[in-house]
Parts: structure tokens; sequence; C-alpha cells
């Protein structure tokens, strides 16, 4: 039965995140580095805004942080409740979450890896998908709890399988990006309608979701807005490349995209989207998608 959830860390998706809690559970607290955007949220959703010693005495502890060093640096000498379950929804490394699942074991503390994906407008409508590694008891203990946010939820293996469904999630993501810039670029250049090009291949064999929603809502526009920053994606890039990498795979596209991707990041303007990568490209090809 759980009695009290927290949740640490509240950025874009943790913030939106965090407010379906209570209306799930009676004692729901946060906590944030910056503590002002803490109060905020107790404010605006009926949270309570405590210290970090208070807020891991919960049941159920979420954070969503920008990288597993963030999680680790965070626990470190932390003293949590025993029989509680760490549940951590940053896009993290694999191993990280593998050695943070046997450092807390000793304190009787479940850790599982619960990476999300559904962008800010999964997180506001609680309709994001969960992918879960850790142990499967703690999993169905934690369930109720993730249930407020997540609508499809999978446990898709032991510790660190959540982060390497999201890592490898999120290359698949960046290859169909930069492939789809490449072909609109060739269908602009060659005077073909793109919008009406788009219902054709979004009806044909070629569609991804980069094409079916990233492509007109923010690329075509012209508007690419915030939701997941471009460093993240380069990141995750770098965390699905290791994987494979880690067990000798070849990795003639990944290791492509990898470069594409973090060449993108590294000339891309501050606080950027992940969709702007495409901007690299039409810097090469002197054509904009649009």
């Amino acid at each position: 039965m759980i009695q009290s959830v927290a949740f640490i860390g509240l950025g874009a998706m943790g913030y939106r995140m965090a407010a379906h809690l209570p209306k799930h559970f009676d004692t729901v607290y946060v906590w944030n580095r910056n503590f002002e955007k803490a109060k905020q949220h107790s404010i605006e959703y009926g949270t309570q805004a405590v210290d970090l010693k208070q807020a891991v005495q919960a049941d159920i502890i979420f954070s969503c942080l920008p990288t597993s060093k963030d999680v680790e640096n965070l626990i470190a000498g932390l003293e949590l409740k025993a029989g509680s379950i760490w549940v951590d929804c940053t896009s993290g490394v694999p191993e990280s979450a593998k050695q943070l699942a046997e450092q807390l074991k000793l304190q009787q503390v479940s850790f599982l890896d619960a990476p999300v994906s559904g962008q800010t407008i999964g997180a506001e409508n609680a309709t994001l998908t969960v992918m879960i590694g850790g142990d499967e008891t703690a999993f169905n203990q934690a369930l109720p709890a993730i249930q407020a946010f997540g609508k499809l939820i999978k446990h898709v293996g032991a510790s660190g399988a959540g982060f390497a469904v999201k890592a490898v999630n999120n290359m698949l993501l960046a290859v169909n990006l930069w492939s789809v810039a490449e072909g609109f670029t060739t269908l602009k250049a060659h005077g073909v309608d793109l919008t009406e090009a788009l219902d054709c291949i979004n009806a044909s064999s070629g569609k991804s979701g980069v094409t079916e929603n990233v492509l007109s809502q923010r690329i075509l526009n012209r508007s690419f807005p915030l939701t997941f920053a471009l460093p993240l994606l380069a990141k995750d890039t770098g965390i699905a490349l290791n994987l494979a990498q880690d067990v000798k795979l070849p990795t003639p596209i990944l290791s492509l995209t990898q470069n594409l991707i973090q060449t993108a990041n590294l000339t891309a303007e501050a606080d950027a989207d992940f969709s702007a990568a495409v901007k690299l490209y039409e810097s090469w090809s002197k054509i904009t998608i649009s």
C-alpha cells in the first residue's frame, strides 16, 4: 500500500508528471534544486515542497534529472527508508542503473530505471510511454504510482533494460530525423510541394514518427518549439552507440547518426529543440525545409 510519493526534479517533464500524483495520493512531496520551483508546484497542484531528506522518506521516490551522473550524485550519502522504491525517469545509462540497483539494495531499497517517452504533451496529458528495467516485484509495487502519468507501461527486463530501450528509441528518432531532412530537401530541390508530398508519405511505407508529427509541427512551420533539447538527444544517441559497441556489433548507421547529431548539437544555438538538428543539413544544402 503506497502511503506517500515523492518527485525529485521538476524540469520540463518532471513538473508536469508530478502534477498528476496528487490526484491519486494524499501525500506527495516535491523537491527541486531550484527550490522556488518546488514551492510553485505546491501552490499550483497541492503537492508539498520539502527538503531532500524528507522527500526520500516516501514509499515511492521518482527522479527525473538530466543525466545518470546527476542521479548518482544526488543519491550518494542519502539515507533512504527500507522498503521504498526509487523510480528513475531520467534518460540514463544502463550500467549506472545496474550499479545503483546494487548500491540501494544494501539499504533494502529497490531501484527501477523507468525512462519515459511522449515529450511534454504526453507528460501534461498523462499519456507517457514508460519502459522499465529492474526487479519485477518492485515494478508491480510501484505500478499504481507510475500509472498516474503513464499510459503504456512495460517491464522490459532487468536493471538497465529501461534505459537501453529509451536510448535505442531515441537513436531511431535521430536516424529518422536526419533521413527526413535529406529526403525532403531532395524533394524541394526538384520543385515538389512538400506539404502534399508529406501527406503521400504518411499514407505510405516511408512514414515514421518524424513524418507524422515532427516535420509538420516543428520543421515545415519553422517553429522548433523547445520540448526535448538537442543536447539530450545527443546524449541519448551516444548511450545507444555505446550499447552496440559494448557487444562489438557493427554500427555503420548508428555511428554516422551519432556524429551528425553531435555536430548539429555543437553548432546549434543555445536552447535548441532536437528538431533543430536539421538546420545543420540546411546549412550544407543551402535549402530550407519549409
